[in-house]
């Protein structure tokens, strides 16, 4: 099958799973689906991980579901900003001709026959990111093939490349249905005898991936219609590759389909070592062929067929996960010819280092190939490579064009020179660290290779209360073996102070009217050191580690706290608790066994974290629990939840009823007026104005509330532009004694921020 297509749209969870199966599958087109984003502005339901982290947690989500379904995964590096709410205020952020570059480079690398958009230009796919995934598929479309567009991009090894059509995949979402009787229709539910699964089951699987989303999704079987409009090129009437050649033919490596005919014809499934010979014919004439696009795709899947039916097993790990440049690292190559057929073992590559083995196997008989590598001095650090500028506005920097559209790193790899029969042949081995668990037995995570010394600072963000001077410290961890005499700086308003001891490193820094970066770093051999590593660790996916800068931020604030106890029930991932803490409460993190009358009491106020009710089905049961605990004189502040599984009737939240909506307003700078200035919640400990408002980061707010009771009192109104005002992003009400506080205001992203004015608000909200 020499046929391919490429799946756009904006985020991770956006692609549509089933088509993806399908095609890849049944079809055996390629197929690769291309994200503008890592979905690095939304919410995370299974940590408190947020923006850059959570992009690179996304991003192995997005990779474990192409595992499942078979396609492959690209990214254009635009930033996931958050919520948008039309495609201009998107591509201001964005900056269009750029990502639109982007765009252009993978279908011109990807070469597909067919483009297929999850979303429409014309706006039903709601939020801004779509409809600009879908502006800049369309005019792609025709640029890729343009050869007056992103001409620079040609000395890297591309062409100008038209695919044969575009459509747009409609969908019926909710209350928006935009499929059509007329449209072209594909069945996509078929089963597939081999697998033994049908396409329902393995989108599922796929898209249960998505698991800081919270996408897990039942299996489906039987028939399901998709439905495609004609955006560009000529409509698909029969098929959807409709005049494009799919076959050898397409090329003019012919003789390579009649071999590939007879090999399936006498193919053993008992021995497949059989149809060796004839695959390394296939392979030779490939290799000899002129380098082309279909030349170089199947030689990469030709050698894949080969090693599996070779039934060759070889691996490259290391007993240590992590590898530092100019120090040695022990690797160990195992092989097993466990089919017995003829294969030798001429050498490996391994950082730049040859080995000769020239050691034939045996059959089925591990070989050991213990290996002291030294790892090159001038290897780079395995930072995820869109990391490694500082970014922009609303993308990442990438200064090598060969890696822009890439998921991730290219691994660590070890390339094996070998013959099988007579045949000389390459393949690149990843090299992985190796472990056991006594739970969970053999275990393969990536190796990474981290800097000569790493500098941690803590804190990362602190306040300065009422100009109280801070304690600010950093520690070095010695990665190397062998390091050269070093010397710390910290770059404090500007200024350079050099420390020549060793050790741990802390001083005193004074408060100033603006908000302070403190950058810490350490030379050594002339070389400056200022990352340190960061793991994340999720069973779902391989760990990730990315290296932060280690920078300190010093925020002042004029800040006064009413009350001290604070009961804090965690939502889904925020970092509110810790921001609490700083704020000088005592915060007691409570769960179900906790709500009781005779706990609650002890607390001044009872906070929930974001999504709280949506993920905690437990706090419909201890609604009588927490409105007892506000009549009798105790402040309940709830935090913003979605209204995807809550409603009036499956989930009380407040002691009188309201609606949670999809309303919010997303630009940060948005104009913040106060219905009621001398409100209390305004004025007590801390005197709230305009100036609260102002540095706020990726949204005013989400998820308002409306049709609310008149029992309740609106605290603000604000809106984006063009549109009218909203009060729903606080409401508050008293109710007996005490206070309850619905909010849809994003502190989960601007306390972390260390915006000073969040803090003051929400010490309002918590004073009685």
């Amino acid at each position: 099958m020499l046929g391919s297509v490429l799946y756009v749209a904006a985020h991770p969870d956006d692609e549509n799973t089933g088509l993806l199966t399908y095609l890849s599958n049944e079809k055996l087109y390629r197929t690769g689906y291309l994200s503008m984003t890592r979905g690095d502005g939304g919410q995370n339901l299974i940590g408190d991980d947020q923006g850059i982290e959570l992009g690179l947690i996304r991003t192995q989500e997005l990779l474990s579901a192409r595992r499942i379904d078979g396609a492959e995964q690209f990214f254009t590096s635009a930033y996931d900003f958050g919520f948008s709410k039309g495609p201009n205020e998107t591509f201001k952020i964005w900056d269009k001709n750029k990502i639109l570059s982007d765009v252009v480079w993978v279908i011109r690398k990807f070469q597909p026959d067919i483009i297929i958009t999850r979303f429409p230009t014309t706006g039903e796919g709601g939020h801004g990111h779509h409809t600009a995934s879908a502006i800049l598929a369309v005019e792609a479309f025709d640029a890729a093939a343009d050869p007056k567009m992103f001409p620079e991009q040609f000395k890297y090894g591309v062409k100008p490349w038209q695919a044969k059509r575009l459509l747009w995949n409609t969908f019926n979402f909710g209350s928006v249905n935009t499929e059509r009787p007329d449209q072209f229709q594909v069945d996509d539910g078929g089963y597939n005898p081999l697998l033994g699964k049908s396409y329902g089951e393995m989108a599922a699987e796929s898209r249960s991936q998505h698991k800081s989303q919270g996408f897990g999704v039942p299996a489906s079987r039987g028939r399901k219609i998709e439905f495609f409009k004609t955006l560009k090129g000529s409509a698909p009437k029969e098929d959807l590759m409709d005049g494009v050649v799919t076959d050898w033919s397409r090329t003019p490596l012919v003789q390579v389909g009649l071999l590939l005919r007879e090999i399936i014809s006498t193919y053993s499934f008992e021995h497949p070592e059989k149809s060796l010979q004839p695959l390394l014919k296939i392979y030779d004439v490939l290799k000899s062929a002129p380098i082309s696009y279909w030349q170089q795709q199947k030689l990469k899947e030709v050698k894949q067929v080969i090693r599996e039916c070779s039934g060759l097993f070889a691996e490259a790990t290391s007993a240590n996960m992590f590898g530092v440049p100019g120090d040695s690292l022990k690797i160990n190559f195992v092989a097993d010819n466990r089919m017995g057929v003829e294969i030798s073992l001429d050498s490996l590559i391994v950082f730049q280092s040859a080995i000769a083995i020239n050691k034939s196997l045996p059959e089925n008989e591990n070989v050991n190939v213990p290996l002291k590598i030294l790892v090159p001095a001038t290897q780079k650090i395995s930072q995820p490579y869109w990391l490694e500028k500082p970014m922009n506005l609303g993308s990442y920097q990438i200064n090598d064009q060969a890696m822009i559209g890439k998921a991730q790193n290219d691994p660590l790899a070890a390339r094996l020179t070998m013959r099988i029969n007579t045949t000389r042949i390459n393949f690149d081995i990843s090299i992985q660290y190796k472990s056991n668990d006594p739970v969970k037995g053999e275990e393969y995570e990536p190796l990474f290779i981290i800097p000569k010394i790493e500098i941690y600072n803590t804190p990362q963000l602190a306040l300065s209360i009422n100009n109280k001077p801070v304690q600010m410290g950093s520690s070095l961890k010695i990665n190397a073996q062998e390091v050269t005499p070093y010397t710390k700086d910290v770059i404090h308003n500007n200024h350079v102070v050099q420390i020549d001891e060793p050790g741990d490193t802390s001083f005193t820094v004074k408060n100033s009217d603006q908000p302070q970066q403190i950058l810490w770093s350490v030379k050594s051999n002339d070389i400056t050191y200022n990352r340190y590593k960061k793991l994340i660790q999720y069973p779902h996916i391989p760990d990730i580690i990315y290296f932060p800068e280690a920078n300190s931020k010093l925020v002042p604030v004029d800040l006064k706290i009413g009350g001290k106890r604070i009961g804090y029930i965690a939502g889904a991932g925020d970092k509110v608790p810790d921001a609490l803490s700083q704020m000088g409460y005592s915060v007691t993190m409570l769960n179900q066994n906790d709500i009781s009358a005779d706990k609650l009491k002890n607390f001044d106020a009872i906070v929930t974290g974001v999504r709280a009710y949506n993920i905690f089905e437990w706090l419909n049961e201890a609604y009588p629990v927490l409105m007892n605990y506000v009549k009798e004189g105790g402040v309940l502040l709830v935090q913003y939840n979605t209204n995807n599984n809550i409603g009036p009737v499956k989930a009380r939240i407040g002691p009188f009823p309201f609606t949670i909506s999809r309303n919010r307003v997303t630009d940060e700078a948005a104009p913040v007026s106060f219905i009621d200035p001398k409100n209390r919640l305004l004025n007590f400990p801390n005197k709230i104005s305009e100036k609260d408002f102002e540095g706020w980061i990726q949204e005013r707010s989400t998820y308002h509330a409306v049709d609310f009771s008149p029992n309740y009192h609106a605290l603000f109104n604000m809106h984006d532009a063009g549109e009218a005002d909203q009060p729903g992003s606080l409401i508050y009400s008293d109710y007996g004694k005490g206070r309850f506080i619905y909010s849809g205001l994003v502190f989960f992203r601007q306390l972390p921020a260390g915006v000073a004015g969040a803090y003051r608000l929400f010490a309002n909200l918590l004073a009685k």
